[in-house]
């Protein structure tokens, strides 16, 4: 079950030809930054995100994920560089893309199309595709494979194209051997913008995150409500932050797109309402009472105090 060279470049092809702008291919060795993610999980800088440091091991060998993985192919798939708005001016993450299905399902059938193509080439080999969910260091794995750098915002940053990217990783039990990818090394160079504009300063140091601290965090992924003086530093997003993609030169923003009801109607919304919008899109995974409170603590903010 070998992953030949021309059996790659079709494997490539038909992901380009599904959207997908980067792919490359490593093997399943233990990710390169582990040992740093294993400090920063003692440092406790991982909020409430317990599954992080429980799943530690997993992390560190794709074969708990997948028997026998031998070979793991890393995708990125491109989102808007505009932001989702409001009529009213606010916003939510780029990643969010409210127009379109949450992108774990529209990436996963994607995968899902590239693993049957490999499955032909491959006869025999077992394939998995992970989107963002399973406890895989998927930018370790990116670096590795050689489709980008990690930027000091902690972001894999693509060449030429910049880090508004999802990532994807397939699995797979065939064996990848006719060359080395070529690590790519980071060119962030002298610049710091994004350690200079993070408005908590969750980013403490070049590429050291305190999830604790960051917005994205707080406002999706941190259990319970937004701390009304956290508003002080959010602007007008009340979902995730772009802040440290949006003064990185690696990136390019276009034009916003309204496609979200007003913070008004946002706030009057009940749930069957906002499911039957938002059910199947990537608001859903925060959900309407964590999005009003973002809202509410940005229009109703208190003094600041330290985050």
């Amino acid at each position: 079950m070998l992953i030949s060279q021309s059996h790659f470049e079709t494997i490539k092809s038909a992901a380009f030809n599904l959207g997908f702008i980067a792919c490359g291919i490593t093997t399943a060795a233990i990710p390169i930054h582990h040992d740093s993610f294993e400090l920063w999980l003692k440092a406790g800088k991982y909020g409430d995100m317990e599954w992080l440091k429980n799943n530690f091991d997993i992390a560190k060998d794709p074969g708990t994920l997948l028997k026998g993985c031998n070979s793991v192919i890393s995708l990125a798939y491109p989102y808007s560089s505009g932001s989702p708005v409001t009529p009213d001016g606010f916003k939510a993450a780029r990643y969010s893309e409210p127009w379109h299905e949450d992108y774990h399902y529209r990436l996963k059938q994607k995968g899902k199309s590239l693993i049957k193509l490999l499955s032909g080439l491959c006869p025999g080999s077992k394939s998995r595709i992970c989107v963002d969910s399973a406890p895989i260091m998927e930018r370790s794995f990116a670096v590795m494979s050689g489709i980008g750098f990690q930027g000091k915002n902690t972001m894999l940053i693509i060449p030429g194209f910049g880090s508004w990217v999802y990532l994807a990783e397939i699995l797979t039990t065939a064996q990848y051997n006719p060359h080395q990818a070529h690590i790519l090394n980071g060119n962030c160079n002298g610049c710091e913008e994004c350690l200079n504009n993070c408005p908590t300063g969750a980013l403490e140091a070049p590429y050291l995150i305190n999830s604790a601290k960051c917005l994205s965090y707080i406002t999706i992924e941190k259990k319970g409500d937004i701390r009304p003086d956290t508003g002080q530093y959010m602007g007008k997003c009340f979902l995730g932050c772009d802040r440290c993609q949006e003064v990185c030169p690696h990136n390019t923003k276009t034009e916003n797109l309204i496609s979200i009801p007003s913070t008004d109607e946002l706030l009057e919304m009940k749930e069957e309402e906002f499911n039957l919008i938002f059910g199947k899109t990537s608001l859903k995974r925060a959900g309407l009472s964590k999005i009003i409170s973002g809202i509410r603590a940005i229009k109703f903010p208190s003094e600041p105090e330290k985050v």
